[in-house]
């Protein structure tokens, strides 16, 4: 097995540091999640909270037409925008300006349709975006899209069985070493469990997290959490790597308060008080 570059702990995070808030909402950077579904809405709601959770200032939501009301009264945070019913059909010049215009954009929780899920991310990336967090759905249809059609950052939050996707083979028995392939083939930064890659193979490893974070919607708030980051200014690799110690770490200190049980939205609370302890 194969070492990180680097072991991620409070005193590094320290030492990166965060960018300086600003002195409003529009200085902290806007995030947009796009995703959902009838059947699992709730993913973009542990998203966008977790991108808010962890400092990013604005937030949108793009979604389905099925779900776009309920979830403006769920989000009150949140502009709530509407897909087209026909995924294939462009974007509304509206929520073509929301999305080119956000700090960063997460494409994937909630969506449950591979097509539709190909289709929108086809259609946000003719937006102009400049940073993308990718997840869930979205790792299925990646390999079908030409890499110069996304942007120069692009990060993506999998679990082993999406990164056996993008490697297109199952995981070895060293799997820093699978990411750093793709990584390095797809020019992109790679979260799994922990562990991650940056082009050019350098990586690092968070040492948290243990089994309360099995939990229904975890996965979506990681990559909220990841987004949020992106959206403030760090770099891909610094998010996803401050995205993922705060999941695990919040979930560590919510199994040592509660004992296993605890849901993904409570994961989601506890982000503010870990990320803020760091600088305490």
């Amino acid at each position: 097995m194969s070492n990180p570059d680097e072991i991620v702990t409070e005193q590094l995070l320290r030492s990166w540091g965060l960018p300086d808030p600003g002195s409003s909402k529009k200085t902290r950077g806007r995030v947009i999640v796009v995703g959902g579904s009838r059947r699992t809405p709730g993913a973009v709601v542990l998203a966008a909270e977790a991108a808010l959770r962890v400092g990013a200032g604005r937030l949108g939501v793009v979604v389905p037409q099925s779900v776009d009301a309920q979830l403006g009264a769920v989000i009150p945070e949140a502009a709530v925008f509407a897909l087209p019913e026909d995924a294939s059909q462009a974007l509304p010049d509206g929520v073509r300006d929301e999305i080119g215009n956000a700090d960063a954009v997460l494409v994937g929780p909630g969506f449950d349709d591979i097509d539709e899920t190909r289709s929108t991310l086809l259609a946000v990336l003719e937006c102009g975006v400049s940073r993308l967090v990718l997840d869930a759905y979205a790792l299925g249809v990646i390999n079908d899209i030409p890499r110069d059609r996304m942007p120069d950052e692009v990060i993506v939050n999998a679990n082993e069985e999406e990164a056996a996707i993008l490697l297109g083979r199952a995981l070895s028995d060293d799997r820093l070493d699978d990411l750093r392939e793709i990584a390095e083939r797809d020019r992109l930064v790679v979260q799994c469990y922990g562990d991650i890659v940056e082009p050019g193979g350098r990586s690092c490893r968070i040492p948290a997290g243990g089994p309360g974070l099995g939990t229904s919607g975890s996965g979506d708030v990681l990559a909220g959490a990841i987004t949020g980051f992106a959206a403030r200014g760090l770099e891909a690799p610094r998010a996803a790597a401050w995205g993922a110690w705060a999941h695990a770490t919040a979930g560590d200190s919510l199994t040592e308060r509660t004992g296993l049980g605890f849901l993904a939205r409570d994961l989601a609370a506890q982000l503010t008080v870990v990320v803020n302890d760091v600088f305490r």
